[in-house]
C-alpha cells in the first residue's frame, strides 16, 4: 500500500514546475507558428511552393525519427532522476540554439542558398523539439496515476503553454516591425529580420532557464513493474507498439483530433498575423489575439475541475468545439458585410471562439494520458515513450497541414511575397482564408470527439479501477 500512495499526491509547486516544461517549449514553438512562414516569405523571399515542399520533407523525416526516439527512451533503464526528466534537460540547450538559427538572415545569400539553410535549420529544430517533447509528454503519466491530478496537470500544462505564447503573440508584434516607404511613396509596416533575430535569441536563453526549473522540481512516481522493466530494458519494440496502437480506437481518434487542433492553432496564428498586417493594416493589434484567446482560459481555470467531474472530459470538450465552430462560421459570414472592417468586432468573436476551444485546450493532455492508460489496459504494457512518440508525430502532421496549407492558400489567393502592399482583391480573399478554414476544422473536430471517441466519463471510471487493481497486485 505504501507504493500505491507514492503514485499520487502532487503539490502546487510541482504542478507549476510541470507547467514550466511546456512554457519553455512553447516559447520557441510559438515563434514558428506566428512568424516562420512570414520570415521565409517576407525576409528571405523563399517561394511559397518551396516552403510547402520543405514542410513535407521535414515530416517524412519525423515519421522515422519520432518513433525511434520514443522506442529508445522506453528501452533505457531508468536513471536516479527518472525515465524521462534527464532527456528533457539534456535536449533543452540544443533546442534553444536551433530556434535561434531558424530566424537568422545571413546577408548576401541567394534564394536557393537561403532555401538550403532553411532545410538544415528547420529539420534540426524539429529533431531537438522531438528530443524534449516526447519525454515531456510521457512524463505526466509517470508523475501521478490519480485521474483528478492528471486532469489538473493537463490544465497546468495548458497554462504553461499560454504563458509561452505571450512573447511571440503579444510582445513581438509590437517590436519586430519597421516602417518603410513603398514604391508609391506610402508608408507600410514590414517584418524586420534583425529585430526578430534578437528577440528570438532572448527568448531562447529564457527557455533554457525555465526547463531547469521544470527539471529540478518534478518527480516521477508511477514506475514500470519489474516484469515490464525486464521486458523493455535494452530492447526497442517500436513496430510492436505501433501495431498495437493501431488497434486502439480511442488513441487513433484522439490523434486525429489533436492533429487538427495543432493545425488549427498554427494556421490561425499565422493567418491572423497576415490578416492584421494586410487586411486591418494594424499589425500591433495582433497582440490582442492572444488576449482574446486566453482570457477565457483564465476565466474557466477555477471551475474546470468541477465541470470535468460533473460532465466528463470528452463530453465537455465536444460541446466547446461545437460552440467554437458556430462562432467561426459566423466570423466568415460577416465577411460579406461592413462589420468585417471593424477589427474589434472580429476580436469579440475571437473571444467567444476561444471560450469554446478552452475546454479541449485545457484537457487535451489528460485525454492523452487516458488513451495511454487504455493502451496499458488492452496490452498489459506501459510504453509511454513510444505511445507519445506516435501521438507527437500526428501533432507534427498537424503542423504540416498548417505549414503546407498556409503558403499553398496564400499562393492560391495571389499573395505577392515581394510586395510591401497587397491588392484589395488579395486582402479580401485573405479574410475568407482566415475564417472559413478554421470553421470547417472545428466542425470536423467536434464530430470526431462527440461521435467517434468512446472513452466517456462512465467508461473511464471502470478503466481507472481496473488498472489500479492490476498495479497493486503486481
Amino acid at each position: 500500500m505504501e507504493e500505491t500512495k507514492k503514485t499520487s499526491g502532487i503539490s502546487a509547486k510541482e504542478k507549476m514546475a510541470y507547467a514550466c516544461g511546456d512554457f519553455g517549449g512553447v516559447l520557441t514553438f510559438s515563434l514558428i507558428s506566428s512568424f516562420l512562414t512570414m520570415f521565409y516569405t517576407d525576409c528571405l523571399h523563399i517561394p511559397l511552393a518551396q516552403i510547402t515542399i520543405l514542410m513535407l520533407v521535414a515530416r517524412v523525416w519525423d515519421a522515422i525519427n519520432d518513433p525511434i526516439w520514443g522506442g529508445f527512451i522506453d528501452s533505457r533503464k531508468p536513471t536516479k532522476y527518472g525515465r524521462f526528466r534527464p532527456y528533457i534537460m539534456w535536449a533543452s540547450l540544443p533546442l534553444a540554439v536551433a530556434a535561434v538559427l531558424l530566424f537568422v538572415k545571413i546577408p548576401g545569400l541567394t534564394t536557393n542558398q537561403y532555401l538550403i539553410y532553411a532545410y538544415i535549420t528547420y529539420i534540426f529544430y524539429g529533431m531537438m523539439y522531438t528530443g524534449v517533447n516526447i519525454p515531456y509528454g510521457s512524463l505526466a503519466s509517470a508523475i501521478t496515476d490519480d485521474p483528478q491530478e492528471r486532469s489538473s496537470l493537463s490544465v497546468w500544462r495548458s497554462v504553461g503553454a499560454g504563458f509561452g505564447n505571450i512573447p511571440s503573440m503579444i510582445l513581438l508584434p509590437l517590436l519586430v516591425y519597421s516602417t518603410v516607404l513603398g514604391e508609391d511613396g506610402t508608408a507600410a509596416k514590414v517584418l524586420d529580420p534583425s529585430k526578430l533575430s534578437f528577440a528570438v535569441l532572448c527568448i531562447a536563453v529564457l527557455s533554457v532557464g525555465i526547463y531547469g526549473i521544470h527539471f529540478k522540481n518534478t518527480r516521477e512516481r508511477v514506475t514500470t513493474t519489474a516484469a515490464q522493466q525486464k521486458e523493455n530494458t535494452g530492447k526497442m519494440h517500436v513496430f510492436r507498439t505501433v501495431k498495437d496502437l493501431l488497434k486502439n480506437p480511442p488513441f487513433l481518434i484522439l490523434c486525429l483530433v489533436s492533429m487538427l487542433l495543432i493545425a488549427f492553432q498554427m494556421y490561425t496564428q499565422t493567418t491572423y498575423n497576415y490578416l492584421f498586417l494586410n487586411y486591418y493594416e494594424k499589425p500591433g493589434l495582433y497582440s490582442f489575439v492572444t488576449v482574446c484567446t486566453y482570457v477565457p482560459m483564465a476565466m474557466f481555470l477555477p471551475i474546470i475541475g468541477k465541470l470535468v467531474r460533473k460532465f466528463g472530459k470528452k463530453e465537455l470538450c465536444a460541446f466547446g468545439l461545437g460552440f467554437a465552430a458556430v462562432i467561426n462560421f459566423l466570423m466568415y459570414v460577416i465577411g460579406f458585410t461592413n462589420l468585417a472592417a471593424n477589427p474589434y468586432i472580429f476580436m469579440v468573436l475571437l473571444f467567444l471562439s476561444g471560450a469554446g476551444q478552452t475546454f479541449l485546450t485545457l484537457e487535451v493532455w489528460a485525454l492523452v494520458m487516458d488513451v495511454i492508460d487504455y493502451h496499458e489496459f488492452i496490452s498489459g504494457r506501459r510504453e509511454e515513450g513510444s505511445a507519445y512518440a506516435v501521438y507527437s508525430f500526428t501533432r507534427k502532421l498537424g503542423q504540416t497541414l498548417a505549414g503546407v496549407g498556409v503558403p499553398l492558400l496564400l499562393a492560391v489567393i495571389g499573395y505577392q511575397v515581394d510586395a510591401t502592399k497587397q491588392s484589395a482583391e488579395v486582402v479580401s480573399r485573405l479574410y475568407n482564408m482566415a475564417t472559413l478554414v478554421p470553421a470547417i476544422v472545428l466542425l470536423v473536430m467536434f464530430v470526431l470527439l462527440a461521435f467517434c471517441y468512446k472513452l466517456s466519463k462512465s467508461r473511464l471510471e471502470v478503466l481507472y479501477t481496473d488498472l489500479r487493481a492490476r498495479r497493486e497486485a503486481e
